[in-house]
C-alpha cells in the first residue's frame, strides 16, 4: 500500500458581496397577490439584493473574491486554481471562472465554473480540498456567486420572492492543524428528481429560440413542496451520516449551516436532529433570501462576522439544491475575527477598474466573424 501523506487543507480567507439594491418584501405586495407577513411566514425573507440589469456574475465574484484574498494574504499570483461554482455565468463560455482569472491577474491560475446550484460551493470546496492533497495546487479560490434575478420570473410569486444576487468566498491552502482543517465530506445526487427544480430552455435540450423565450422556459422552475420534503429527508440523513463517520455526534457539533433556500427548512432539519435551531444553527435568509451557490458561503461569513462561528469551533454545513444535488461538511473553524474592508481591498478594486478588463455586453459584437 502507498504511504500517502494527506496535507492538512483549510481555509485560510473568507469574503463576501451582494449589490447594493435592496428588494423588501413590501416591494412584491404592490403587484403581487402576497404580502409580507406570508413571505416571511412561509419563507422567512425579509429582504434581499439584486444586482442592476446585465451585471456580470464576474462583477460580484470580484470582490469577493478581493476580501478572502486579502484576509488570507494572498496575491493574485499566488492563486494556482480558482473555481466558480454558479447557475448564472456571464456567459455559457468562456467560464466566469476565466473572466475572474483575467480580473485578477491571476496569471498561474486554472479556472473553471462549476455547476451543482445550491450544493455547488461544496462540491468546489472538495474538487479544491483534493487538489492540495494530491499537492497539485498550493492555494485555490473557491466562490459561490449568483444572480439569481437574470432568471427569475418576477410575475411568479412562488420564485421571485425567494432569490437574492450575492457571492461568498474563500481561498483554501494547506496549514497546520492550529489553523483548523475541513475534516470530511459527503457529496451526493439524485437526478431521478431532477425536474422538480430546473430551467427548462438554454441549453442542448431546449436552444434559444423565439418559441423558448415567448413560453417563459428561461426561468427558474420549481415543485416546491416536493423541493421542501426531499431537503428535510437528504440534509437530516447526510448529517448524522457523516458525524458517525467521523467517530462524533452531533453533540459534538459547535454550529450548523444549512443552505439558506427557506426557513422553515431550516426548522425542519434541525427538529429532525432533536437540535435548537436558536443556539446551534446561524441563519441569514431574511437579509439575503436563497442566493443558491452563494447561501453557504454568506452564511459562513455571517456566522463569522457575528461571532456565532469562532476559531477551534466544529461545524457542519448541510446542502440542498437542484439536480438533485446534497452535501454535508465537517470543518474546524482556523480564523480569528478580523472582517474590516480596508485600504487595500479598495485599492485593489480600483486596479481592476483601471485595467479595463470587461464582459462585453454588447448584442451585436463587431469582433464576431464567420469561419
Amino acid at each position: 500500500m502507498l504511504n500517502i501523506r494527506v496535507p492538512n487543507v483549510t481555509i485560510t480567507g473568507i469574503g463576501m458581496f451582494v449589490p447594493e439594491k435592496i428588494l423588501n418584501n413590501q416591494h412584491f405586495e404592490s403587484y403581487l397577490d402576497t404580502s409580507d407577513e406570508w413571505i416571511r411566514q412561509r419563507t422567512g425573507v425579509v429582504q434581499r439584493h439584486q444586482a442592476e440589469k446585465c451585471t456580470p456574475n464576474s462583477d460580484l465574484a470580484l470582490k469577493a473574491a478581493l476580501e478572502a484574498m486579502e484576509m488570507s494574504g494572498t496575491t493574485a499570483e499566488e492563486i494556482d486554481l480558482i473555481i466558480i461554482a454558479t447557475i448564472t455565468p456571464d456567459r455559457l463560455f468562456p467560464s466566469t471562472a476565466c473572466t475572474l482569472q483575467a480580473k485578477l491577474g491571476a496569471v498561474n491560475a486554472g479556472a473553471y465554473d462549476l455547476s451543482a446550484a445550491c450544493s455547488g460551493f461544496v462540491y468546489g470546496l472538495s474538487m479544491a480540498h483534493g487538489q492540495i492533497a494530491l499537492g497539485h495546487v498550493k492555494k485555490a479560490l473557491v466562490i459561490g456567486s449568483e444572480v439569481m434575478s437574470s432568471i427569475l420570473d418576477y410575475e411568479e410569486r412562488g420564485t421571485c420572492v425567494l432569490f437574492g444576487d450575492g457571492a461568498g468566498a474563500v481561498i483554501v491552502e494547506e496549514a497546520t492543524e492550529e489553523n483548523g482543517r475541513i475534516v470530511d465530506y459527503i457529496i451526493k445526487a439524485d437526478g431521478t428528481n431532477g425536474d422538480i427544480l430546473h430551467m427548462p430552455a438554454g441549453g442542448s435540450l431546449n436552444p434559444t429560440t423565439l418559441e423558448t423565450v415567448q413560453r417563459n422556459m428561461h426561468n427558474v422552475k420549481m415543485e416546491g413542496k416536493k423541493v421542501f420534503k426531499l431537503a428535510i429527508k437528504h440534509m437530516g440523513k447526510l448529517a448524522r451520516e457523516i458525524v458517525e463517520r467521523n467517530g462524533l455526534t452531533l453533540n459534538d457539533i459547535d454550529l450548523i449551516c444549512i443552505h439558506q433556500a427557506n426557513i422553515r427548512i431550516v426548522q425542519s432539519v434541525m427538529a429532525n436532529l432533536s437540535l435548537d435551531m436558536d443556539e446551534m444553527s446561524y441563519n441569514n435568509i431574511s437579509e439575503y433570501g436563497n442566493t443558491t451557490a452563494a447561501s453557504i458561503p454568506l452564511c459562513m461569513y455571517g456566522a463569522f462576522k457575528e461571532e456565532k462561528m469562532k476559531k477551534g469551533d466544529r461545524v457542519l454545513i448541510l446542502t440542498f439544491g437542484a439536480g438533485l444535488t446534497f452535501t454535508a461538511v465537517i470543518l474546524e473553524w482556523g480564523l480569528e475575527k478580523t472582517i474590516d474592508k480596508s485600504v487595500g481591498i479598495l485599492a485593489a478594486e480600483e486596479a481592476v477598474v483601471s485595467s479595463g478588463i470587461n464582459v462585453s455586453a454588447s448584442l451585436n459584437n463587431k469582433d464576431n466573424k464567420q469561419v
